[in-house]
């Protein structure tokens, strides 16, 4: 019987299967004893699979796309490619019922979507093409050769490859139709993350590293440590063809809370025993360290650590993905698609309260089709490993399909409605009396979800995607998609209100400087007010905790006429707030009015970015392989005080080995200090220096230069 026989009579019962593996099984052979040499090609093969920057020395190429392997005779023996099959196998059990196990006989049509084409053969030396299926299970293969001699069925192991989705391929699930986002989602190790607040949008630059050394096998390891294919690899194996699969598992790995996943998250001191969040500027890093501490949690994260170490994970194994940042984004832990925040009567915090508007929120996108779902759902989907609320009993979110979040189709799967919620959840402010009443005084529909951010394909600029979230805000389109997603708690407008109140200040103000903020209380009756105004100023974590009171001011008897408006003028100094800056340095203020008269109340709010001062990176020289130049960095101090304890950390992947650190101990009140660094760039192409300034008064300062490195001097 030759292979094409075997293969083809054996198809119709699971039965008939397994008994046709067990007979390859039993005869296997080596390849010295066939006499035969393998050349995977691997450099050939993974410049046109683009996974050269990987590796070059074992094959990695990506599903769909064909490759070539040579098979050489050591004798004059005759390789008889008519009388050829080849088998591709991955996973702990692989076996064709599951589809870990894939034969396939030489130029012939194979059902599986894999083929094997003699391209050359002179007897004594085999050239094949093989393609695998465009929806081939992703990971680590065996592949064989069988053959038949003297009606003997004989496997012989070639070699083994790693293969990985391609989004080049129009049959993968993952495809993208644009080669420019094709080079930015997939193949670009750079990256941008925006921070800071919806009104002053900061950007801080983001290694992804996915093509370093080992960051492949640290992913693969990644989806092997996942609690599923622990408990049972078999089924765990037979879905890894599925994007919607991996992304899901990528982002419960990539946190630790359920599993031996990446990171741990801590957003409140201490940091003790680990890195704080705000000090990583890279993914490598941390997945070496999880790697080489035999798969612990490494410590610390926060939401911008998640998504970027993600977005490494994701790229590294084919998958189309960005980081988005969503400013103002909501926490709505009870579904009801409200934030519900309590003050007091002074316009303060009133509580530990579970719900809370961040600052700003990072996720990922990935880019897929969703053959589970109904149509019109392709495309970007959401997916979030930052550990917030559990999905299907562990913390992971998504991938939720971005139309679906647009449309309030919160029915699809998965994570729909809480994600909708980070985006469109309306703000209710509540005042709390002190002998226990509650009076909702202030609703605010167009707070939450501003200004989605991510990366421009190609620069380093920002694209604003908050059209793909939702409809224009206030619209009545968008208004109508959240009262129909608002099932549980439909919202009713609140009465017309006479008493308002307007919080105006400045974007942000410099690390030093002192500030105005005028709060306007606007009468809207016919008739006289006297009001009291209550103000705060306190520091703010990104996350929406309300940190210290810096400030307070309580006004009486504030006189504001009929259909006018009164203007106070109110100061936030440098010396309320220095002291107490915490890494994103947000100050939030608030204005709480009360007419003395009618009881009415009314409240404003406005968060305040404190920026740092720039970092400048010039570069000396031209940028050539193995030629030394200097980066020339400067630093000066913009406050009234001295700053100690300073330290700068030079990092930059193919610039300089490692980290490089700078201590200063004193930079005095105005001083600018430089320092310069001798880098010796190792590889061509667009490379990045990142420098990172700390010190007693400042935390978190960055600078960043791009170097496009040439291999000589044109």
């Amino acid at each position: 019987m030759n292979v094409d026989r075997l293969l083809v009579c054996t198809t119709v019962t699971e039965g008939a299967l397994k008994r046709r593996d067990r007979l390859i099984e039993r005869s296997l052979t080596t390849l010295a004893e066939m006499n035969v040499a393998v050349d995977f090609q691997c450099e050939k093969n993974n410049q046109e699979h683009r996974t050269a920057e990987i590796d070059t020395t074992r094959l990695i190429v990506r599903r769909g796309q064909s490759f070539h392997i040579t098979l050489q005779s050591y004798t004059d023996e005759y390789i008889d490619d008519s009388t050829s099959a080849l088998s591709a196998e991955t996973g702990p059990k692989p076996s064709t019922t599951s589809g870990t196990k894939v034969l396939f006989v030489l130029n012939s049509f194979s059902a599986n979507g894999w083929s094997g084409k003699v391209t050359y053969n002179t007897g004594t030396r085999l050239t094949l093409d093989i393609s695998s299926s465009p929806n081939a299970k992703i990971g680590r293969y065996s592949l064989s050769l069988l053959t038949t001699k003297g009606g003997l069925i004989s496997s012989c192991k070639l070699g083994e490859f790693i293969l990985l989705f391609n989004p080049w391929c129009t049959g993968d699930e993952v495809f993208l139709d644009s080669e420019e986002q094709r080079k930015e989602y997939v193949l670009n190790e750079d990256g941008i993350v925006f921070m800071g607040s919806n009104r002053c949008i900061q950007s801080r630059s983001w290694y992804f590293g996915q093509f370093e050394e080992k960051v492949i096998d640290i992913c693969l390891m990644l989806l092997d440590m996942n609690l599923k294919c622990l408990k049972c690899p078999g089924k765990d194996y037979v879905r890894r063809n599925d994007p919607v699969y991996i992304s899901r598992v990528v982002t419960a790995m990539v946190n630790c809370h359920d599993d031996n996943g990446i990171l741990e998250g801590r957003w409140d001191g201490p940091y003790t025993g680990g890195v704080l969040p705000w000090n990583w500027n890279g993914s490598v890093a941390i997945l070496h360290r999880w790697h080489n501490r035999g798969c612990q949690k490494v410590q610390f994260g926060q939401c911008w650590v998640f998504a970027a170490v993600a977005c490494t994970v994701l790229r590294c194994l084919g998958i189309p993905t960005r980081v988005v940042t969503n400013f103002n984004s909501a926490h709505d832990s009870n579904g009801n698609l409200t934030i519900d925040t309590l003050y007091d009567e002074y316009g303060r915090k009133h509580g530990r309260q579970s719900e809370s508007i961040w600052n700003f929120h990072v996720w990922i996108e990935s880019w897929m089709a969703r053959n589970d779902l109904r149509s019109g759902y392709d495309g970007w989907q959401a997916l979030d490993p930052t550990p917030q609320e559990k999905s299907e009993g562990i913390f992971c979110c998504g991938p939720a399909p971005v139309n679906a979040i647009k449309e309030g189709a919160v029915d699809m799967k998965y994570d729909v409605p809480f994600v909708f919620a980070e985006v469109n959840a309306d703000q209710i402010s509540w005042i709390v009396h002190r002998d226990g009443r509650k009076k909702k005084i202030h609703v605010e529909t167009q707070h939450v979800g501003q200004n989605i951010s991510t990366k421009s394909c190609s620069r380093d600029g920002r694209d604003d995607i908050t059209h793909s979230y939702k409809y224009p805000e206030g619209s009545a389109k968008e208004r109508a998609i959240v009262s129909e997603a608002d099932l549980t708690n439909r919202l009713c407008s609140p009465p017309e209100k006479k008493l308002h109140v307007h919080v105006k200040t400045e974007k942000s103000i410099n690390n030093g400087s002192d500030t105005q903020v005028l709060v306007t209380i606007s009468n809207r009756s016919s008739t006289n007010m006297v009001c009291k105004l209550n103000f705060n100023a306190l520091m703010k974590s990104y996350d929406g905790k309300l940190l210290r009171q810096i400030t307070e001011k309580n006004l009486e008897q504030i006189a504001v006429q009929a259909n006018e408006d009164e203007t106070v003028a109110l100061e936030v100094a440098y010396s309320h707030y220095g002291d107490y800056l915490e890494h994103h340095n947000l100050i939030k203020l608030t204005a709480l009015a009360f007419d003395m008269v009618t009881k009415e109340s009314a409240m404003a709010m406005k968060d305040l970015l404190v920026s740092n001062p720039d970092i400048t990176v010039q570069i000396h020289g031209d940028p050539i392989v193995h030629k030394p130049l200097t980066a020339e960095i400067c630093f000066t101090n913009p406050l009234r005080v001295p700053l100690n304890r300073c330290v700068f950390t030079v990092e930059g992947v193919n610039l300089i080995y490692g980290t490089e650190q700078f201590k200063v101990d004193e930079i005095k009140p105005k001083q600018t200090m430089t320092i310069n660094v001798e880098i010796i760039p190792k590889k061509a192409g667009l490379r990045k220096l990142m420098v990172d300034f700390d010190c007693d008064r400042m935390k978190d300062v960055k600078g960043y230069k791009n170097l496009t490195v040439q291999c000589f001097n044109l």
